[in-house]
């Protein structure tokens, strides 16, 4: 599509300033207009890839609705952070964890020069998740006319995530019936029913949860892992060796060692999600050639979030030391197995171009700052306060 000429629009797309591995500040950029901005700089070749990283998750969801307005045919991923807590008892929602898996299957899929503007909350991007290695293994294709062991596929479905039920009727479940196998692949409108004639694949179809009516063929199915880790032999034993060379021999009694050790999922085991892996990775890691771009206010943001990450673990080592934790023992990895520390935070930063967006307008030859020329609309906050201003006179009137 062609892109309206704005006044401002050489400014960033020509200035000296915006170069590989250095820091640029867009001054009069409100939310909104940074997703104008973010658009014209990867259609123009400028970056083809940047990582937003949002103050939250509003301001998540408001650039990728402003994406797709600006630049409705421009790749676009949304990356979640958990739901919860650090070192809280409960799992991340399901759906939220199946999001992210899809969304680091397609980045682990994405060629280096491929447009792409990935959206995440510092929340999400301080976070460390599972290596590329595990994401390109737990990806599963397979299309009518090929080989399909059943065994093989519903051992991937459980090392996965994936529970079975007699009936399909949720997000992350699989059933078996004889030649008929029914999965739900969480992010997916639909469940999925693969006929079987012994082990060739004879058709997939979609079919409606409710009623248990097939209908329109698939090309294919795919699916992606609906947990961030393995849940094999091979993970749980590296479990096990982590857990007991952190925490000592005395876990034989854990609730979560015990849960692990039997091969049965433990709830907010996903707190202990780096003793699955043989190591960790991080979301810049996915795309090593991206500019890094950053929301009004995240510097703070990340302020507030080392706080809490910090707070969380003192709180459960009290709790530890002193046996007040009446549900249980909860032995915590220490923040650097789990999250990113500050330092390394800035290093991502200084590495690469890295783009700050700020809603105010800059001074003329403020170091290196590109001024976009927007500013912050009236919202009539102060009539929408008062019960008895009539707003659409006030906005008729403005």
């Amino acid at each position: 599509m062609r892109y309206l000429t704005l006044r401002f629009m050489n400014n960033y797309l020509e200035n000296k300033y915006f170069q590989k591995k250095s820091a640029t500040t867009f001054g009069g950029a409100p939310p909104g207009l940074d997703g104008r901005v973010l658009a014209d700089l990867v259609h123009s070749g400028k970056t083809p890839q940047i990582l937003f990283v949002a103050r939250d998750g509003d301001r998540q969801a408001a650039l990728v609705d402003a994406l797709a307005f600006f630049a409705p045919e421009l790749a676009v991923v949304s990356f979640p952070a958990w739901d919860c807590l650090p070192y809280d008892r409960v799992s991340p929602n399901q759906g939220v964890v199946a999001a992210r898996m899809r969304a680091l299957s397609q980045l682990a899929a994405l060629p280096e020069d491929a447009p792409v503007v990935v959206v995440a909350t510092i929340n999400g991007v301080l976070q460390r998740v599972p290596p590329r290695a595990h994401v390109r293994e737990s990806s599963f294709v397979v299309r009518p006319g090929e080989r399909l062991d059943v065994q093989e596929f519903t051992e991937y479905l459980v090392r996965h995530g994936y529970t079975r039920a007699g009936t399909v009727r949720e997000p992350g479940e699989y059933a078996v019936r004889g030649g008929i196998i029914d999965v739900y692949p969480p992010g997916a409108e639909e469940p999925l029913r693969l006929d079987l004639f012994g082990d060739e694949l004879e058709a997939v179809r979609l079919f409606d949860p409710l009623t248990q009516v097939s209908r329109a063929k698939q090309k294919e199915l795919r699916l992606e892992a609906v947990g961030e880790f393995p849940f094999d032999r091979d993970a749980i034993a590296r479990f096990r060796n982590g857990y007991r060379q952190r925490f000592g021999n005395a876990v034989d009694s854990d609730l979560l060692y015990q849960s692990v050790s039997e091969g049965r999922r433990h709830v907010g085991m996903e707190h202990w999600l780096p003793l699955f892996h043989d190591e960790m990775a991080c979301l810049p890691d996915y795309l090593p050639a991206a500019a890094l771009a950053l929301d009004h206010l995240v510097a703070e943001a990340a302020t507030a979030r080392f706080e809490t990450i910090a707070d969380a673990y003192r709180a459960r080592q009290e709790a530890l030391a002193d046996r007040r934790d009446a549900a249980g023992v909860y032995r915590a990895l220490p923040p650097e197995s789990l999250y990113l520390k500050a330092q390394e935070w800035s290093a991502a930063q200084s590495g690469r171009a890295c783009l700050a967006f700020d809603q105010f307008r800059k001074p003329d030859g403020a170091g290196t700052t590109i001024e976009v020329g927007g500013s912050v609309g009236r919202d009539f906050a102060a009539e929408r306060a008062q019960p008895e201003v009539d707003l659409f006179d006030a906005v008729l009137t403005h």
